[in-house]
């Protein structure tokens, strides 16, 4: 329920009445204006909410109050429509009793810095206005009572996007290039070695991470404070879940009497790209403890937060487990009947994505990886949830939105059903 703030039975019946239309899911301090206002739900972040991977982009306004459509594919990444705002994305597919308008503001690839500044102003920012700006824009025309923010796999330390691609493009130059290859390479060594921990995130970034993160959260607290119409809504602050397995489906093994321990596997490579996976079966584990690091940090955010605006109803939203059995390369299947996108490149900003690598050589692996450096919005979705998994996510939200609860997790079942509890 949204502005949990009262007893529980207090706040149970107005979820109640708010469900059977009767009301908009809080009820307004006496004399206030917030009951001619229309109630809102916002979104506010990074891709895991924006919806990226989940298609039906909108168009987004930049920073000059101009809303951008799809600018081609060989614009600048800075473009605001490469936000990737999805009509698909999880906000607009969670039941939310009683809520009248969603809003989101969330942009993919955003840092903590882009809560309180332009995006543009920061290295590889896109050009949209600060997201409290946005937000403080739908406080004059509708009362927000629900918040769902993710942040934090973005900041000044670390990206999700960087990565990600660390650990493919070291599975992928594996598994094209012989050790020969390794050691003549001109530009120096290869990096070929499966990911470890240390390599994704050591605990001294995950601090300043944390400490990033909690400034700005900080800062949109306040924020809502004082903007909101009745003063009260509920803030979900939700952590992230791997695309990939803790290991992968056995098919995925080896191909070609090769598995990816040996020297250049070309099959294997080509087997796992196709499935949506190109990675070391040794690198699974060092990006599920990145994925768990994830969570620690949103978790610890969410009770400093706590500590330190009592009177506000926050809400953390573990989704760690909620693609459980719809990973990437979990089943023989995959990426059908995954619930994220898999990794896809393009030969040059075409729009046409490369699906299969079989009986193609390095130079043409180096040419499309290439083109995903050059054109980032070309390869942007990859390992990200899909239309599917938003619906995942929005059913997790759902629950979250009616919990009584301070902390939920959001799991999925062997037969595919969600539970929040």
């Amino acid at each position: 329920m949204f502005g949990f703030r009262r007893p529980v039975l207090a706040a149970a019946l107005v979820f109640t009445l708010a469900s059977a239309g009767t009301l908009s899911g809080v009820v307004a301090a006496p004399g206030t204006a917030s009951a001619a206002l229309p109630t809102a739900a916002v979104a506010l972040g990074d891709s895991f909410v924006s919806g990226e991977g989940a298609g039906g982009y909108q168009p987004v306004v930049d920073a000059g109050g101009t809303a951008q459509g799809f600018p081609g594919w060989s614009a600048p990444n800075s473009n605001a429509f490469f936000c990737h705002r999805s009509a698909n994305a999880s906000l607009h597919q969670a039941s939310l009793p009683g809520i009248q308008a969603r809003f989101n503001l969330a942009c993919s690839g955003g840092q903590p810095y882009d809560i309180t500044n332009a995006s543009a102003g920061r290295t590889k920012g896109r050009t949209v206005a600060a997201q409290l700006d946005q937000l403080r824009a739908v406080a004059q025309t509708h009362d927000i009572d629900l918040v769902l923010l993710g942040l934090g796999s973005n900041n000044s330390s670390f990206t999700f996007g960087d990565v990600a691609s660390k650990c493919a493009n070291r599975f992928i130059a594996d598994a094209w290039t012989g050790w020969w290859e390794f050691w003549a390479y001109i530009g120096g060594p290869v990096p070929q070695a499966p990911c470890a921990g240390n390599d994704l995130a050591t605990s001294a970034q995950f601090s300043a991470a944390t400490a990033e993160t909690a400034n700005a959260v900080r800062q949109l607290l306040a924020t809502l404070d004082q903007v909101d119409a009745d003063g009260q809504h509920r803030i979900v602050f939700q952590d992230y879940t791997n695309p990939l397995p803790f290991d992968l489906e056995a098919r995925f093994h080896e191909e070609d009497s090769r598995d990816d321990s040996r020297d250049k596997f070309r099959a294997l490579g080509a087997e796992r790209y196709a499935a949506g996976c190109p990675v070391h079966r040794a690198s699974l584990a060092a990006g599920h403890l990145f994925s768990s690091g994830l969570g620690t940090l949103v978790q610890s955010v969410h009770g400093t937060m706590r500590t330190e605006f009592p009177g506000d109803d926050l809400v953390y939203l573990n989704v760690q487990r909620a693609f459980d059995g719809a990973r990437l390369c979990e089943t023989g299947s995959s990426p059908t009947g995954a619930l994220a996108t898999p990794i896809r490149l393009q030969d040059g900003p075409s729009g046409v994505p490369v699906t299969s690598l079989s009986g193609h050589d390095k130079i043409y692996i180096q040419r499309i990886a290439d083109a995903c450096v050059t054109y980032f919005q070309t390869c942007q979705e990859s390992w990200h949830p899909n239309a599917a998994g938003h619906a995942v996510l929005g059913q997790c939200l759902a629950g979250a939105a009616a919990t009584p609860n301070r902390a939920v997790a959001c799991v999925r079942s062997g037969s595919g059903a969600i539970t929040v509890s």
